[in-house]
């Protein structure tokens, strides 16, 4: 006679991707030696990092373990408590210049982090059982729930977040197939609706725009950034200056090298072979992460899953475009290199996600 299992029958034992893991460990453990750099041998800094790493891939783990039908069905309540969560962030919330932080004694951690996990969530979720492309009715749901965040977001304010937020739920709608007469419908829109935001935004947003058409009006102010991030990647070369020999971070000129601008950090100390190897290694991730979401076997997962990678892609790119001028610097973490917590431990789960997919594919009827 057989014992009964102590575990549930919706928890399997975890069927990971190993190549795909493989390469987060190495991009993780690559990003503490850089960190450990930028931050001129901060140990306590590597330290904490290490934990956060510690503790998101924990979540991976876990989050794989679980069928994705599980999170198909506690989507809409994540997304009520993701709002709840930001609604308490605009009252209650915390931060150097905005109040993007919530306090709860025991943990300090960013909502707005969790929303670019919820949001493609739930919209995938909302169009998971409809006819596909999304109809107009279909479609406007999806761009409210999408929105909502969006605006609390804005509000805090924390334009670069909203902005990913906003992306990761569009991205959902992409993949569902929609046409590309709505999606210029809306590009117009949008366009159009851009002296309006010019006026609602705050006037340090206003200024990273004018610093990013021309840096050198201002070259000891708002442009001091980005031109000394040029200053850190140019001066790399092709090999590099050397571990923990870049004079850019080292002397204190690059500012925010621990956290925005620690490509800077990587590009100086390891040059162009060094990026160019970091990049492939990205990748490798989203190539890869594509590939498990195309073989997932419901709608649900496959939106989610190529929804996730693709907003991967958005932070290198963005990330990428800000230390070299070419986009406006947003103040977006370079994934799972730059020092921070909330950020680092929702990426990890978000492929946690992914792996969910590959894992349970086999039992998906």
């Amino acid at each position: 006679m057989m014992k009964p299992s102590l575990i549930p029958g919706w928890i399997s034992r975890p069927r990971l991707d190993y190549p795909l893991l493989a390469a987060l460990v190495l991009v993780s453990i690559a990003g503490l030696f850089v960190l450990y750099s930028a931050s001129d041998g901060n140990q306590r800094l590597v330290t904490n990092q290490a934990i956060r790493l510690g503790i998101g891939f924990a979540g991976l783990l876990l989050i794989a373990l679980l069928p994705p039908r599980l999170f198909r069905h506690w989507s809409f309540w994540l997304y009520s408590l993701g709002m709840l969560l930001l609604l308490a962030t605009a009252v209650f919330g915390e931060g150097r210049g905005a109040d993007r932080w919530l306090d709860l004694s025991v943990v300090r951690f960013q909502p707005s982090e969790l929303m670019k996990l919820v949001v493609p969530m739930t919209v995938a979720a909302w169009l998971h059982n409809k006819l596909l492309p999304p109809g107009w009715r279909e479609l406007l749901v999806a761009v409210f729930i999408i929105v909502l965040p969006m605006l609390l977001i804005i509000r805090q304010p924390d334009l670069g977040t909203a902005l990913l937020v906003g992306m990761s739920g569009v991205f959902v709608l992409f993949l569902a197939g929609i046409r590309w007469r709505v999606i210029f419908s809306f590009a117009g829109l949008a366009a159009a609706a851009a002296p309006i935001m010019w006026a609602f935004m705050h006037e340090y947003q206003r200024n990273r725009v004018r610093t990013f058409i021309n840096p050198e009006s201002d070259p000891l102010g708002h442009g001091w950034n980005i031109i000394q991030s040029k200053i850190a990647v140019g001066s790399g070369g092709l090999n590099g200056k050397g571990w923990m020999q870049g004079t850019q971070s080292q002397l204190e000129f690059l500012p925010e090298h621990t956290t925005d601008f620690i490509m800077g950090v990587l590009a100086e100390e390891f040059g162009l072979l060094g990026v160019l190897l970091l990049l492939s290694v990205y990748l490798f991730i989203i190539g890869r992460s594509l590939y498990l979401a195309s073989h997932a076997r419901d709608t649900f997962s496959r939106l989610l899953c190529g929804s996730l990678a693709m907003i991967f892609f958005v932070y290198v790119m963005v990330n990428g475009g800000m230390i070299t001028g070419i986009l406006p610097v947003v103040g977006i973490p370079l994934p799972l290199i730059s020092y921070g917590g909330t950020s680092v431990v929702t990426l990890l789960a978000g492929f946690g996600l992914i792996m969910s997919a590959w894992a349970h594919r086999r039992f998906i009827r």
